[in-house]
């Protein structure tokens, strides 16, 4: 009991003291536009009634609030001070014109300057509010120096605007049969004269000029491009030449200079451009007018060959047009069919040229070749005729003949012609019954011979 008694008696005391003993704090809490003093910034506890403070971030000033807060039993106080962004102030006042805000003139912002009408902008346009305050020049505004519009005679066109500012220009182009002495640009200088001196629009008589050159038509060259549609050219002014189409520069310059009134001579030399060769056809060949622009090639076939594509190619400024032809051999259709007959050789096709059939006689006798050969026009040779030829009676007045007597004899049969006596043979003895029907040679004839008289027994 006693021992339950003490324990009861040195509780209380433990719980009375531990009552009397303050909460700490932990690290302080963080603000947007605060920082934290760098002197607590390391420390993670603070005991109860500790205070520390803040500071405005960088831009920002303070302008309400306190700079503290304490440690009450465990807990923070809230943060008072307000911060807001640093401000430049009132720029100042632009005299002809005015400043234009972004805002509040805070840090970042910007102020334009705006002048009044008649009135131009010198220095910066605008002006930026920094730590060290508004940066840059003070910009000021200027009464406008202007410029009247440039009276030039004899122009293309004219400037609509009466009134030019400073640093504004203005071309000028002559109308047609007139060239520019003096400056094609001026610009309105600051005293309200226009620089440099105005030019004028004279006629190529009045400033030396020249007129548009002639071509030259036996030189093949012509003005270039940029120059055919000008009449006139200023005293000194070049004009360039280019090559005919088809022809190549060889020498000589291509400019011609315009000095008191006069073209200067050309002396640009041009020739036909080169070709070469047309290539290469297999089984045929090229026959050519010539290689330079404007020649020909045309394509011929070896014998038995045609032509396959454009047979000529004309030599143009690229080279030569059109493509390579070819040459594909000759073929003939199927061979003639001969009556009686048959064909003997390659008789399947291709029938190419040359190539050769050979016919024989069924019956009757072959008249004519018996080859024929595909030709290099793509037909056949003339072919032969299976016929029956027979020859008459070799009727021979006061002759005889061997073999036997009949009214017809058989194709190449012959018979042998003997005069009767009292009669001599003129002409050949054999003859043979030919092609045609008709013994070869001609049949012969029988001539009576005269009998001789023996005079010798007369004699005195």
């Amino acid at each position: 009991m006693r021992n339950l008694l003490w324990i009861i008696f040195f509780l209380s005391i433990s719980l009375l003291d531990s009552a009397q003993i303050p909460k700490r704090c932990s690290a302080p809490p963080r603000y947007p536009s605060a920082r934290l003093n760098s002197r607590f910034g390391s420390r993670n506890t603070f005991g109860s009634g500790q205070k520390v403070y803040y500071n405005c971030v960088e831009d920002f000033v303070p302008y309400t609030g306190d700079l503290s807060v304490m440690c009450v039993d465990g807990t923070w106080t809230e943060l008072t001070l307000k911060c807001q962004k640093r401000s430049c102030g009132n720029a100042g006042d632009l005299p002809h014109g005015w400043l234009q805000y972004e805002g509040h003139s805070f840090i970042g912002e910007k102020v334009h300057a705006k002048c009044n009408d008649g009135y131009t902008l010198k220095g910066p346009k605008y002006m930026t509010c920094k730590k060290t305050g508004w940066t840059g020049k003070f910009p000021t505004c200027e009464e406008d120096i202007t410029c009247s519009t440039p009276e030039v005679a004899n122009l293309v066109s004219r400037s609509d605007v009466s009134i030019h500012r400073v640093g504004e220009k203005v071309t000028f182009t002559c109308s047609s049969g007139f060239m520019l002495d003096g400056p094609q640009q001026i610009t309105c200088g600051p005293s309200g004269q226009w620089e440099p001196k105005l030019p004028q629009c004279l006629t190529s008589l009045e400033k030396g000029g020249c007129s548009t050159p002639a071509n030259t038509k036996s030189s093949n060259t012509n003005l270039a491009d940029t120059f055919i549609t000008r009449t006139t050219f200023a005293p000194g002014e070049r004009v360039h030449y280019t090559c005919d189409v088809g022809y190549r520069p060889v020498g000589g310059s291509r400019y011609r200079s315009c000095v008191s009134g006069q073209w200067t001579p050309l002396l640009l030399k041009c020739e036909r451009k080169l070709c070469g060769s047309a290539g290469e056809i297999q089984n045929g060949y090229f026959i050519y007018s010539g290689v330079e622009f404007g020649d020909t090639a045309t394509a011929h076939c070896d014998e038995g060959f045609q032509l396959v594509g454009r047979p000529t190619r004309n030599c143009m400024s690229f080279g030569w047009d059109g493509r390579v032809p070819f040459c594909e051999v000759v073929e003939c259709e199927e061979p003639p069919v001969v009556p009686d007959a048959v064909k003997k050789g390659p008789v399947e096709g291709p029938h190419r040229y040359r190539s050769v059939i050979v016919y024989e006689c069924r019956t009757g006798t072959l008249v004519g070749s018996k080859e024929v050969w595909c030709t290099k026009n793509g037909t056949w040779s003339t072919p032969p005729t299976c016929r029956e030829i027979t020859c008459p009676s070799p009727s021979v007045p006061n002759a005889a003949w061997t073999r036997a007597h009949t009214r017809l004899y058989q194709h190449r049969d012959a018979v042998t012609i003997d005069c009767r006596h009292g009669y001599t043979r003129v002409g050949a003895s054999t003859v043979t019954c030919g092609d045609n029907g008709q013994w070869i040679p001609s049949l012969p004839k029988c001539r009576h011979t005269p009998r001789r008289t023996n005079w010798s027994r007369y004699a005195v």
